[in-house]
């Protein structure tokens, strides 16, 4: 975790508790009050609230009981599934939950000393692209001395109701949390990537070799400490419906395991198969299971070994958790959250990437030259007015990681901007040497296209072939002002940087040795017929384009007398006479 933690609204821990002992009372949070106004941003939604402490609740309380578990809490009355979701998975990693609850010891009620407890706590959240410290007080909402949003199912543990207030406080109030994605919760609980699949488009409950390479993906995944929740779209059908299966429509599921399940020798004949591509998953109530195979008390959990059930720590509980086999997975869920822990670490035996972050904004200017809200491809006109960055493919063939977050919109619904923005991304092959903005299309390629989508972040895994790229993020439509963060992962680094000038700078010497009148763009794409160089019959040619004083060579292509080169190079030009010469 990055050493340097932003305070919001710039409340310091230490400072604020020291001053609460020293004065012998309990912390009350100024900048998110125990009223309305931190429960709702609508007052239409109003109702009856009792702001309670812990103490007050229950007799011995406690921020953690025996540690953390997925089993640990339950979701309450606020459409927040998704948070809870996230919480899920997050008590599955202890490495992360401590980055996100800090100290959590020092912060524990200790009974043996009750005048060092403040009613004070601290959380951290990555927002956008910063460690964040939120601080709030204890004083929970109830309803007849009962958590009315998140709690345990312990009841006297609550650090998932205060985790809850801290991230509630973020967004302006506990109502803005109300429908959301449980990628955008782990995100902001471990600065992770986020990528989400659409299970029914993508065909996987059909096609099994794309389910392997899902489940294969997926297991990965899960192994290096990422994140994976799915849903049922609830297009044409009621939000929280319960299927023939007993799965609740528009309901966030925290993935909790993903295994290959052994049988025994006997089962062999019976299933075909030696191992059952197994996944199991937890709803958020605590409740409410899959009934079909493989759920809890189903018939095929009799064909497996005791020491397997117990490897797998199956329960015959209505507790919320089960499983279920990957294929059934795939046919009844439509969409699946992926989060990403992207390794950058050199000291780790799996694949280290390279990492570069900028922070950029959409902003419209009514001078083209200046705007920087051009909207997508489809805006021909304007798609070049958006903000581009440069990098470059090292590699012969390199594979790349694109992240794209737009700031969290929720924060803007007290003023009814809450709602996530369209957005997404194109990739431009451009020229070898390229240093300016685009303002016209010729000689580049297209070399990817992101998914356009309303989430807070998309994503694109590609390989791209060596050579110089610009990265054009967009909003789908132009005009549309946000913030945003662009991630780029690659193997080798990739200098990305933002293209800013729009052609070389007019200096005094430019007037003593000419400024550019002309540009030149030239695209090589392969040569034919050369001469053998070598005895096996093969020559190692490149291609060299001069024009004045400037030169570009191509990478060399081994062993071949019919080279593509590929290569594209940008002049401009001061003596529009002078040749531009190209050797092969």
């Amino acid at each position: 975790m990055s050493s340097s933690v932003q305070l919001f609204r710039g409340q310091k821990y230490h400072e604020l508790k020291g001053q609460c002992l020293q004065q012998g009372r309990l912390f009350e949070d100024p900048e998110f009050p125990a009223s309305d106004e931190s429960l709702y941003y609508d007052s239409a939604a109003k109702g009856k609230v009792e702001w309670k402490r812990p103490k007050d609740l229950c007799e011995d309380p406690h921020l953690l009981v025996d540690g953390m578990s997925s089993h640990d809490f339950h979701q309450g009355r606020l459409g927040n599934c998704w948070f809870v979701a996230a919480c899920s998975c997050l008590a599955l990693r202890k490495s992360l939950w401590q980055q996100v609850i800090p100290d959590y010891i020092e912060q524990e009620w200790d009974p043996k000393t009750p005048r060092k407890y403040a009613g004070i706590f601290r959380f951290r959240f990555w927002r956008f692209g910063e460690w964040t410290e939120v601080v709030v007080d204890d004083l929970l909402p109830t309803d007849n001395g009962e958590l009315i949003y998140c709690r345990s199912n312990v009841r006297n543990e609550f650090w998932s109701a205060l985790l809850e207030k801290a991230y509630a406080k973020l967004a302006g109030s506990y109502q803005a949390l109300d429908g959301g994605c449980a990628t955008e919760a782990l995100v902001d609980f471990t600065g992770a990537v986020a990528e989400s699949i659409n299970l029914a488009e993508g065909k996987y409950g059909e096609v099994i070799s794309e389910q392997m390479k899902l489940f294969e993906d997926l297991m990965k995944v899960h192994k290096r400490g990422g994140f994976i929740s799915c849903s049922i779209s609830s297009l044409g059908r009621p939000s929280e419906a319960e299927t023939e299966m007993g799965l609740i429509v528009g309901h966030a599921y925290s993935v909790t395991a993903i295994r290959k399940l052994r049988l025994g020798e006997r089962l062999v004949f019976s299933f075909k198969a030696e191992k059952l591509f197994m996944i199991r998953l937890r709803n958020p109530w605590g409740k409410k299971e899959w009934h079909g195979a493989w759920s809890d008390s189903s018939e095929e959990w009799k064909k497996v070994s005791n020491s397997e059930r117990k490897n797998l720590g199956l329960t015959v509980e209505n507790d919320g958790e089960f499983w279920m086999t990957f294929e059934d997975w795939c046919k009844n869920f439509t969409d699946v959250d992926i989060c990403r822990t992207v390794n950058t670490s050199y000291f780790s035996l799996h694949k280290t990437w390279e990492k570069e972050m900028m922070f950029g904004a959409w902003a419209k200017h009514p001078e083209p030259l200046l705007n920087r809200s051009g909207g997508c491809f489809d805006n021909r006109e304007t798609f070049l007015q958006n903000p581009q960055y440069l990098f470059d493919v090292k590699k012969a063939e390199d594979k790349v990681l694109v992240s794209l977050q737009q700031e969290d919109r929720r924060k803007y619904k007290k003023e009814g901007k809450g709602d996530n923005i369209t957005i997404g991304f194109e990739i431009l092959k451009v020229e070898d040497n390229r240093r300016y903005r685009l303002h016209k299309l010729t000689v580049q390629e297209r070399a990817a296209t992101s998914p356009y989508s309303n989430t807070r972040s998309v994503f694109l895994r590609r390989s791209l072939q060596r050579g110089r790229y610009v990265l054009i993020p967009t909003t789908y439509i132009p005009g549309v002002p946000t913030k945003f963060i662009l991630r780029l992962y690659t193997d080798v680094p990739s200098k990305l940087r933002e293209l800013k000038a729009d052609r070389p700078k007019m200096t005094c010497w430019s007037l003593l040795c000419g400024y550019p009148r002309r540009v030149t763009q030239i695209k090589v794409h392969s040569a034919e017929g050369l001469q053998k160089q070598d005895s096996s019959g093969g020559a190692d040619p490149y291609v060299l384009i001069k024009c004045e004083n400037q030169s570009w060579r191509s990478p060399v292509q081994h062993g071949t007398t019919s080279p593509v080169f590929n290569t594209q190079v940008i002049f401009y030009r001061k003596d529009i006479d002078s040749p531009v010469t190209i050797q092969v």
